[in-house]
């Protein structure tokens, strides 16, 4: 009797799984032709179609001249100058204005000099004593120094001494340690008396004074010995 109701059980089980089943519509093959009916609406650009060269766009330097910005050779880029490059304009400007300074001087001295040389020489006699070499080395006072001058134009120190000497009969050497070794030693000067000292030459005058060139910048002038010389008579 349980076996005949096990079996009504399942039958009828069975039965109302199969109208149920009836009911479901096929969705594996609704999919199947919903899958096949989908299109992709997408479109791609051939596969012939020229791409452009993005390397030479980007490095491109053309300009139009006729743009409102002109041309690349038009532009005008400031440049700004260092303190060091300042600095040195500026030592170059002061240097520049000193040597214009001094070429004014010279040219200066060398019209008074010429200015001078238009006066006639006062000579002193060929023969004439110390004195007279005196008197005869007293007009060229302002004469300026004049390296390697001898010549009332420019004198140096035994460039002075040298022309002084000579109107007189003594020759000289332009060379103030040559010039020691001439004459003879006096301790006792005497106006016209041959002054020596290491590297300088000058005239005694008297009084404690001489006449010399005494340095690059200077003139022919009377002042008192600076420092220790020995005397020699030439005259």
């Amino acid at each position: 009797m349980k076996n005949v109701r096990k079996n009504v059980t399942l039958l009828a089980t069975a039965a109302l799984c199969g109208s149920l089943l009836a009911g479901i519509p096929a969705v594996a093959n609704a999919a199947d032709s919903a899958d096949s009916a989908v299109t992709s609406s997408r479109s791609f650009a051939p596969h012939n179609r020229v791409r452009a060269n993005l390397l030479d766009e980007s490095t491109s330097t053309t300009v139009e001249k006729d743009s409102n910005w002109g041309g690349i050779e038009s532009l005008s880029i400031p440049t700004t100058k260092s303190q060091a490059e300042k600095d040195a304009e500026a030592r170059q400007a002061a240097q520049a204005a000193q040597a214009a300074e001094a070429s004014r001087r010279q040219s200066e001295a060398a019209s008074r000099s010429s200015q001078r040389l238009a006066v006639p020489v006062n000579d002193a006699p060929v023969t004439g004593t110390g004195q007279d070499v005196v008197n005869y080395a007293m007009q060229f006072q302002g004469v300026p120094y004049v390296f390697g001058g001898e010549s009332p134009s420019g004198f140096d120190c035994s460039g002075f001494t040298k022309y002084v000497f000579a109107h007189f009969g003594v020759a000289l050497p332009h060379s103030a340690d040559a010039q020691a070794g001439f004459g003879v030693p006096v301790s006792n000067p005497a106006p016209g008396d041959l002054m020596v000292a290491p590297g300088h030459v000058g005239i005694y005058v008297g009084n404690g004074f001489m006449i010399h060139a005494p340095a690059p910048g200077q003139t022919v002038k009377v002042q008192a010995p600076y420092q220790a010389f020995s005397y020699r008579r030439l005259v």
